[in-house]
């Protein structure tokens, strides 16, 4: 499992024109599975995701976390996060998780983040645009 963590002063994530989501300031997730990715992973992550310090406190330095600022999450699934590139120009996604199983693991993710932060999520599968204000810039990958 990777995660693609952006702190975000603002961002949303629409899909046929249509804006579905959006946040103010808060935390933007890129979400990628890969074969044997399971609950625990998922668990461990979500703790890393909301203890993560890197909100600025009052002097400047990042020491807070999403649950002291208050902030909100929006999670966006990215298969394309486990792309090989190793051989030629055209990404392999060979390392990404089926569909089905990725559904069922992003969908508990979102609602793991929900019991502690407030989560928005895109559409599994949409093609989405993703409006990103990174806040920072801050970005950051974690796996498992």
């Amino acid at each position: 499992m990777r995660v693609l963590v952006q702190r975000s002063k603002n961002s949303s994530v629409s899909v046929d024109n249509k804006m579905i989501n959006s946040i103010e300031k808060g935390l933007v997730l890129l979400v990628g599975f890969t074969q044997g990715d399971s609950e625990s992973e998922i668990l461990k992550l979500v703790k890393k995701v909301v203890n993560l310090r890197i909100f600025d406190d009052e002097n400047g330095v990042m020491n807070k976390s999403i649950l002291d600022v208050g902030g909100e999450v929006l999670s966006i699934s990215q298969f394309t996060l486990y792309a090989n590139t190793k051989k030629g120009n055209r990404p392999s996604y060979l390392e990404a998780l089926n569909g089905d199983d990725a559904v069922r693991l992003y969908d508990k993710f979102n609602e793991e983040l929900n019991k502690l932060v407030k989560t928005k999520g895109g559409i599994f599968g949409a093609d989405m645009v993703v409006n990103i204000i990174n806040d920072g810039p801050i970005t950051i990958m974690l796996e498992s």
